[in-house]
C-alpha cells in the first residue's frame, strides 16, 4: 500500500468530537436553500461569506470562532436566527447545515475540514489548503471517503482571463515556454510586524483551542489574527499564503501537477520583528520542459516588469510597482499576468523564425472570489466537481510546502509525486508532517 493511500484522514471521535459518521447531508434540489456555517470569522471569512451569500438561495445559519467576539460579529451579520459558537464542533453537530466555509488560520484547516466531511457537510476551505502535505492528503481522502464536495479557496481557477492565458500558451501562440516566474513583493522594512511582549489572552479567546494542534506557547498578539502568518507553527509564510494562488495558476496554465525537483535559498536579512518567515525567499522548481522561479521579497515593493498606461495591477500602491504576478517567457513573446489582468509583450521578429508574430495586448478584469463561491454552491446542489476541487488544491499547496522544506533543509530535493515522498531523503520527508499536540491530534499520519 502506498503511503498516500494509508493517509486516510483518520481521527478519533470517542469523547473528542461528539460527532457521528454520516454518509451524506440532506439531498438538495435545484431550488432548495443551501444552509452554510462559517468556521473562522475574521476579516477574510466574513468577506467570502458575504460573497457566498450573494449566490441564490444561500443562508448562513451559524458562525464559530475561538475568539467569541468574532463569532458574535458574524452572527449579527448572518441574521437573528443565526447562532454563534466558540467550538466549531457544535456547529458541525447541526443536521440542518449543508456546508461550511472554513476560514480559520492554516493550522486548523485540515481538522475542521475532515470533521466536516465526517459530519456530512461539504466544505469551501480558504487557501492554503493545509498546514502541511500530509494533512492535505488527509483532506482529500476524507472528501473521497464521505463523498463530499470540497473546494479550495484558490479563486484563480474561476477566472475567465486565466483560462484565456491557458489557451494562449497551450495553443503555442507564445512559442515554447521553458521559463516561468512567480513573485510576491512587499516593502515591510524596517519594522515588519513589530514586537509585543507575551500577555494574557483577550476576553472571549480560548487560547488553548486557538493553538489546537500547534505547540503550546504563551499568548502573544503577534501570533494571533492577521500576523499569525509570520510563524511556522500556524502557516508557511508568503509562499503558502499568497504564492499558492500563483503556483496553482502556473500548474493550470502549463498543464502540470507537480515539479520533479526543488531548491531554495533566502533568509531573514533585514527585518527585525517577531516573525520567523524569511524576508527573502527564492525557490527554483524543475518541471517537465520548463523551470519555475518563485520569489518572495519583503524588503522592496516594486516587483517585476513594466506597466501599460491605463492598466490596473493587483495590489499596486505606486505608479510604477508591480508587486504580485507571474510571467511566462515564450520564444514568440512574454505574457505577464496577475489576478485582475494580463499583458502580452511580443518578441522582435527573428531571422529564420516560423512563428506567427504576436500582437501587443492587455486586458483587465475583476477578482473572481464571488464566482468561485458561487461555483461551490452550485456544486453543493449538483454534486459536480468544483473548479478548485480538493485534489487540485492539495497539489498546488504542496508546491508551496516543497519550497519551504527546500529552504529549511538547504538541499536540492527530488520529489516523487505519486508516493508524495522525497527520493532518498528521509529527513526532508519528515517535514511533510507535524505531529499534532494532544488532545488535538485528531488527524494521524
Amino acid at each position: 500500500m502506498q503511503r498516500r493511500e494509508f493517509l486516510s484522514g483518520t481521527f478519533q471521535t470517542a469523547g473528542a468530537t461528539g460527532l457521528l459518521t454520516t454518509p451524506a447531508g440532506r439531498a438538495l434540489g435545484a431550488n432548495d436553500r443551501v444552509i452554510v456555517g462559517l468556521i473562522g470569522c475574521g476579516g477574510r471569512g466574513r468577506y467570502v461569506a458575504g460573497l457566498m451569500r450573494e449566490a441564490p438561495g444561500v443562508e448562513f445559519a451559524a458562525a464559530a470562532d475561538v475568539y467569541l467576539p468574532n463569532a458574535e460579529r458574524a452572527r449579527e451579520w448572518a441574521g437573528p436566527k443565526a447562532a454563534a459558537y466558540q467550538d466549531f464542533r457544535r456547529l458541525l453537530e447541526r443536521k440542518d447545515i449543508d456546508a461550511v466555509l472554513v476560514a480559520t488560520p492554516d493550522h486548523w484547516h485540515a481538522t475542521a475540514t475532515v470533521l466536516a466531511c465526517q459530519a456530512g457537510k461539504d466544505g469551501y476551505v480558504e487557501k492554503p489548503l493545509a498546514h502541511n502535505v500530509r494533512e492535505g492528503r488527509a483532506m482529500v481522502n476524507a472528501a473521497r471517503r464521505y463523498n463530499r464536495v470540497v473546494q479550495a479557496g484558490t479563486q484563480h481557477r474561476s477566472s475567465a482571463h486565466f483560462r484565456e492565458v491557458e489557451q494562449i500558451i497551450q495553443s503555442g501562440a507564445l512559442g515554447k515556454v521553458n521559463w516561468v516566474r512567480v513573485w510576491n513583493y512587499a516593502n515591510m522594512y524596517p519594522a515588519g510586524i513589530g514586537h509585543e511582549p507575551d500577555s494574557s489572552p483577550p476576553a472571549g479567546l480560548d487560547w488553548d483551542f486557538y493553538l489546537g494542534p500547534a505547540p503550546s506557547v504563551p499568548f502573544n498578539r503577534k501570533r494571533f489574527l492577521v500576523t499569525y502568518r509570520w510563524f511556522w507553527d500556524y502557516s508557511g509564510g508568503y509562499i503558502t499564503d499568497f504564492g499558492t494562488h500563483r503556483l496553482d495558476t502556473v500548474q493550470q496554465v502549463m498543464h502540470v501537477t507537480a515539479p520533479h525537483t526543488v531548491a531554495a535559498s533566502g533568509g531573514r536579512f533585514s527585518l527585525r520583528d517577531a516573525g520567523e518567515i524569511p524576508d527573502v525567499l527564492q525557490v527554483t522548481y524543475e518541471y517537465p520542459g520548463f523551470v519555475l522561479s518563485y520569489e518572495t521579497c519583503l524588503l522592496n515593493g516594486h516587483g517585476v516588469g513594466g506597466r501599460t498606461p491605463g492598466m490596473k495591477y493587483y495590489n499596486a500602491r505606486g505608479t510604477e510597482d508591480r508587486p504580485n504576478g507571474m510571467a511566462f517567457y515564450g520564444t514568440n513573446g512574454a505574457l505577464f499576468a496577475d489576478r485582475i489582468g494580463y499583458e502580452i509583450y511580443p518578441e522582435s521578429q527573428r531571422a529564420g523564425s516560423t512563428e506567427s508574430p504576436l500582437e501587443r495586448k492587455h486586458m483587465n478584469t475583476a477578482d473572481a472570489t464571488q464566482l468561485h463561491a458561487a461555483n461551490f454552491i452550485e456544486c453543493v446542489r449538483s454534486r459536480n466537481k468544483p473548479a478548485a476541487e480538493v485534489e487540485i488544491g492539495h497539489r498546488s499547496t504542496t508546491v508551496a510546502h516543497l519550497g519551504n522544506i527546500a529552504f529549511k533543509t538547504g538541499k536540492k530535493l527530488h520529489w516523487h509525486a505519486e508516493t508524495e515522498e522525497f527520493v532518498d531523503d528521509g529527513g526532508a520527508s519528515k517535514l511533510l508532517y507535524r505531529e499534532p499536540r494532544k488532545p488535538w491530534n485528531l488527524i494521524s499520519a
